[in-house]
């Protein structure tokens, strides 16, 4: 981590109130007690544990708003321990891991994390990736009724954040792959950059690397059996971006349009 102090003076909490609860799972005592001081103070209950059963031990038990999960855990390590959250449930997480090789972003997106974070990170960087996804996790639990968006060969429903291809096959995907596959299914046709496919889906003060979108593009085209060189429904702009191929559905329950 960066060499930065929570803010001391004066009672951030206070200004920023929430109730919101992160669980922050990592084996190193001096991490813990560093994001804890900078959650506490953008007002966050902060619970702790220091490897992978007392992990999921903790959100069966206390039911965290969000995850903030290491990966190089004792137990069981940080990748098994999502994949148990997610077959559980569906609380936000992000992965925080000192590794920083594409595979791993890979592996992480396609078990369910919400949002990845390499060490050396700033802890202001992570507090304010958490309100982030909190806020678009809020966000999907508020959503009014959206009827679904109908193309050739897929149907995204917002209401239900369901996705299925081809008529019968289920498209299972993260939160976020589900997000950028909605973001772009509502303008279809339209050329979305990097910069503008994270405004969309991670907000405007998302802080890191924007191609972070190339990999949540893999797994999503992975998830509906697209492939890169001959794409159905998400297709590549050189140099620019991505934007939504498929046709919207003929007839009467065709596709809503934006």
């Amino acid at each position: 981590m960066t060499g930065e102090s929570p803010v001391t003076g004066g009672s951030v909490a206070a200004r920023v109130p929430s109730t919101r609860r992160i669980l922050v799972v990592d084996d190193e005592p001096k991490i813990r007690m560093t994001l804890r001081g900078y959650l506490e103070a953008d007002g966050f209950e902060v619970l702790e544990a220091p490897d992978g059963p007392s992990a999921l031990a903790a959100v069966a038990r206390e039911r965290p708003d969000l995850v903030v999960l290491d990966v190089m855990l004792p137990g069981l390590d940080g990748f098994e321990v999502l994949r148990r959250i997610r077959a559980a449930g569906q609380v936000p997480v992000i992965l925080l891991t000192a590794r920083a090789e594409e595979v791993d972003r890979v592996i992480g997106f396609t078990a369910g994390s919400d949002d990845y974070v390499t060490k050396p990170f700033s802890p202001r960087e992570l507090a304010l990736r958490a309100r982030a996804v909190l806020r678009r996790a809020e966000g999907a639990e508020q959503a009014e009724e959206d009827p679904a968006l109908r193309f050739d060969g897929l149907v995204v429903d917002p209401d239900t954040r369901t996705v299925v291809a081809d008529g019968d096959r289920a498209v299972e995907l993260s939160a976020l792959d589900f997000d950028l596959l909605l973001a772009m299914a509502r303008a279809p046709g339209r050329v979305f950059t990097r910069r503008g496919l994270i405004e969309h889906v991670w907000g405007r003060d998302f802080f890191g690397d924007e191609r972070v979108v190339d990999v949540h593009i893999r797994t999503l085209r992975r998830a509906l059996g697209d492939d890169a060189n001959a794409p159905r429904f998400v297709g590549t702009v050189r140099a620019i971006g991505y934007r939504f191929l498929a046709r919207p559905a003929a007839g009467p329950a065709g596709t809503r349009r934006p």
